[in-house]
């Protein structure tokens, strides 16, 4: 298990034995009415880190919360805050976001001009630093920050809302990373996130994925806690499948 994946194991306060893949809940499908109650719900199934969007309207053409939500999640649980940040001026918002409480911080590759100096900052303000590329953007764009990224998120839908199907092509984006680690002896872990629900949680697996950001298939199930289980379990039962 590598560095990043041990990390993520680490994390899980109820001590299941989950061997590899991590289910990461998107808040951003959740019920903010009762954004309490819905954490935790899924905290019940053991869920190590929840997942955060956070959209500008400019990157993307959709807003969601700011620095307020994370600071009353942060007082709220325990759970590590993974925060993809949808935005055109992470340089500026990330130490923000990791002051009111984020864990993780993620962002696109697509905007940031010195994107070897921001994964370096957001280690630097003490997060884990992931980068992201949208679904039109190649994985050889990434090439040269593959040794310093903790994580790398491969958006399997184009971002900016929830619910939508997810793109194919991202497997084999997956999977070229899973062969780039392997070949160059890295310790990055796979994120995906973006129409992942129990269809194909098996194929997203089985391609190496570390980490499922699941919204909709999770918050918008009758019983949250138990469709991450469900998912965790189909997850676990692909990887014991040797084909």
């Amino acid at each position: 298990m590598n560095r990043a994946r041990a990390w993520a194991q680490s994390l899980n306060p109820s001590g299941a034995d989950f061997n590899r893949v991590q289910i990461l809940p998107s808040i951003f499908a959740a019920d903010f009415v009762r954004l309490g109650e819905e954490i935790r719900r899924v905290e019940q199934a053991g869920v190590g880190m929840i997942h955060v969007d956070i959209m500008d309207g400019h990157f993307v053409p959709n807003f969601t919360m700011g620095t307020p939500i994370t600071e009353s999640i942060r007082r709220f649980t325990h759970v590590k805050l993974d925060h993809h940040l949808m935005i055109e001026d992470p340089d500026t918002y990330a130490p923000i976001f990791i002051k009111a409480g984020a864990d993780c911080v993620s962002v696109h590759e697509e905007v940031c001009r010195n994107l070897d100096r921001t994964l370096h900052m957001v280690r630097e303000q003490g997060a884990k630093a992931g980068v992201v590329i949208n679904p039109a953007t190649p994985v050889s764009q990434l090439e040269n920050v593959l040794d310093i990224a903790d994580y790398v998120l491969v958006m399997s839908v184009n971002p900016g809302y929830g619910g939508q199907k997810f793109i194919p092509n991202s497997l084999r984006k997956v999977r070229e990373l899973v062969r780039m680690r392997e070949q160059r002896g890295l310790d990055f872990a796979i994120e995906i996130d973006g129409g992942v629900g129990m269809e194909n949680i098996a194929d997203v697996a089985r391609a190496g994925v570390d980490w499922v950001v699941a919204g909709s298939s999770v918050f918008h199930a009758p019983d949250p806690a138990q469709a991450v289980r469900d998912m965790q379990r189909a997850a676990e039962e692909a990887l014991s499948v040797r084909v």
